[in-house]
């Protein structure tokens, strides 16, 4: 089974915005020698704690670091932007990098919604599917007699993947034959539902014979138990913190979560982090194989908000050599 990377270029509390694109540049070099088939990075907007907001900028940056990974978008938010402007985008990353450009679609603001008024200044609607299908159309058609097409972009025919975390993204990925990753990670209620309504009502296209489903999952590997809960602390805070709405730097870790969160926040933190591996290796490898058993997904993308570049480093290379011998 293939194993992917999904990373949001954390900016940990006691650093900067610089460090942390080093970060995940190293990062990457490291995945892929690790064996992690791709790496993605999510757009997201008016978070301090993340640097991925200019999503195809990072995306061109890892892929001249990288040389054989595929990388691209975990994803694009396309209610944000023109569907020409991101084929022209992620044609251009096509044309420098060749066939190792992924393009995720969500249909998500990726922040608040002042900031979403922000990006979406001048764009009149929502209309989802209908820019799905435009913007598949500038990166796969060449109809000589086209008078708007996009360059670079037309004929690059850069993969094209929807996400989601309910219903809706697996219905139409299946209807336009699209291969589907759902956002376990963070919103796991409906995973199971999800991943059965694509596979049953998948219709085969030109861009793909079978269904192809992606989970995702966070991971919080130590060398001990007890290091693995240590770690995860951080994302517990991390989204405690987004629910009040206080996005902020990713915070250290704790030795107790109850002196940061407050109890009654834990079990809906607890609740949407659900999807997850945490521990020492042999716990993470049983964690893993229990959910690769239950879902049966044709790949798994990991995630994890480490506070620690180093532990973060650590945390995905044990994760990768579990997932090698699956």
């Amino acid at each position: 089974m293939k194993f992917s990377l999904l990373d949001l270029a954390p900016v940990p509390e006691g650093t900067d915005v610089a460090t942390a694109l080093k970060n995940s540049a190293d990062l990457a070099q490291k995945a892929e020698g690790w064996g992690y088939h791709r790496f993605w990075l999510a757009e997201h907007h008016n978070m301090p704690g993340i640097a991925s907001a200019a999503t195809a900028v990072m995306i061109g940056h890892i892929a001249s670091v990288t040389s054989t990974m595929r990388v691209g978008a975990g994803g694009i938010m396309l209610p944000n932007h023109a569907p020409y402007m991101v084929a022209e985008a992620f044609g251009t990353l096509a044309e420098l990098y060749g066939p190792r450009i992924d393009l995720g679609l969500g249909r998500a603001p990726g922040t608040d919604m002042l900031t979403a008024r922000a990006l979406r200044r001048g764009k009149e609607a929502d209309n989802f599917p209908e820019d799905v299908q435009e913007l598949l159309g500038y990166l796969h058609e060449d109809n000589p007699d086209a008078k708007l097409k996009a360059v670079p972009g037309i004929g690059t025919k850069v993969p094209v993947w929807l996400l989601g975390s309910s219903l809706y993204g697996a219905q139409l990925a299946a209807s336009l034959g699209l291969p589907y990753a759902f956002a376990s990670h963070f919103a796991p209620a409906a995973l199971g539902q999800a991943l059965d309504v694509y596979r049953r009502s998948f219709r085969p296209s030109p861009y793909l014979d079978a269904p192809y489903a992606i989970m995702a999952a966070n991971v919080f590997a130590g060398e001990t138990d007890a290091e693995g809960t240590y770690l995860r602390t951080t994302m517990q805070q991390a989204f405690a913190r987004l629910h009040l709405g206080m996005p902020g730097k990713l915070p250290a870790p704790v030795e107790e979560i109850t002196s940061a969160v407050h109890p009654e926040l834990l079990p809906g933190v607890n609740a949407a982090l659900a999807v997850s591996a945490t521990g020492s290796p042999s716990t993470v490898r049983s964690e893993l194989e229990q959910m690769v058993a239950r879902f049966e997904p044709d790949e798994l993308i990991l995630t994890g908000q480490i506070h620690d570049h180093s532990a973060r480093l650590r945390s995905f290379e044990i994760a990768a050599e579990i997932l090698r011998d699956f």
